[in-house]
Parts: structure tokens; C-alpha cells; sequence
């Protein structure tokens, strides 16, 4: 258990910076889809998109500095993003998810699936003992955490390739 705050760390630092440069790169194509996925007066689409890449970026930067306090942010900005997804579900909208840049793949089940997930690692990472581990363990766990962030950035592109080939 007490690698897996490094784990934690690595997949919610790069999975939030990611999202959050990635919605930088073309901030009026973001600001633009928030209202597809959540209705909302025209005035409140850029404090509400400058806010969320603000948080993502606070998220990002606090699971590295003081693990607790970005852990628990982590978890709270995706427990607002999975109610965002399902109730747009609900509503029978399936706007594109914006999550990691300009890919117009439509919101679905797997988003909320994705996640959840995250939220889990969130909340045990917040949880997990704050004892500092050995440094090749922590470096081997970090680097997994990487890896497993990678793969939950492309992973609506994996799911068109798979997709494709059934």
C-alpha cells in the first residue's frame, strides 16, 4: 500500500495535465462544447471553462506537492464530471467529450466507467499511508502510474482502433 500514493500521484498528475493543456491548445473549442454537455447561460461558459483547466491544473500540481489536498481535488473535480456525463446521458445527449483536446468522440458509458476508476485511485491515493517508500519501489510505481495515464488519455482513440477492427 504504501507505493501506491506514488502510483496514484503519477496516473492523476499526468492524467490532469494532460486534459488540461490539452483544453489550453484550443480553449475556444473547449469553451465552446461545455455547453453541449452541460446547459448553461451563454455568460457562464468561459468562468466555468476557465475554472475547470484551472482546477485541473491546481490538481495536477497539488497530488505532487501535497498529496492529500490534490488527491481530495482530483476527486471532487471527476465526481463533477461523471454527474456532468450522466446526466447528459440522461438527457439522451451525447456530446463530444473534450476531455483530452479536439476529438469529437462522443460521450458513453465507458467515460463514466473511466472515471469512476479514477475516482477510486483518487480516494485510495488520498488514503494510502504517507510513509515515504524505498526509492526504487516508488520510481517503479510513479513510472506505472504513467504508464496507466497514458492509456486513460488515449483511450478513446484505442477504442476507435478496436472498434474498427470488429
Amino acid at each position: 500500500m504504501e507505493y501506491f500514493r506514488a502510483f496514484g500521484a503519477a496516473l492523476i498528475a499526468v492524467v490532469f495535465a494532460a486534459s488540461s493543456l490539452s483544453k489550453l491548445r484550443d480553449f475556444r473549442g473547449f469553451a465552446r462544447s461545455v455547453p453541449a454537455l452541460v446547459p448553461m447561460p451563454a455568460k457562464w461558459v468561459v468562468p466555468v471553462s476557465v475554472a475547470v483547466v484551472v482546477t485541473e491544473l491546481a490538481s495536477a500540481v497539488l497530488v505532487l506537492v501535497t498529496a492529500i489536498a490534490g488527491f481530495v481535488l482530483a476527486s471532487a473535480l471527476l465526481l463533477a464530471f461523471t454527474t456532468a456525463i450522466a446526466a447528459s446521458l440522461r438527457r439522451g445527449r451525447r456530446a463530444p467529450c473534450r476531455c483530452f483536446g479536439a476529438a469529437e468522440t462522443p460521450i458513453g458509458p465507458r467515460h463514466l466507467v473511466r472515471n469512476t476508476l479514477l475516482i477510486c485511485f483518487a480516494v485510495l491515493g488520498a488514503l494510502a499511508p504517507e510513509q515515504l517508500p524505498p526509492a526504487a519501489g516508488a520510481a517503479v510505481a510513479f513510472a506505472a502510474g504513467v504508464v496507466v495515464a497514458v492509456l486513460v488519455v488515449a483511450m478513446d482513440d484505442i477504442a476507435v482502433v478496436f472498434a474498427r477492427s470488429s
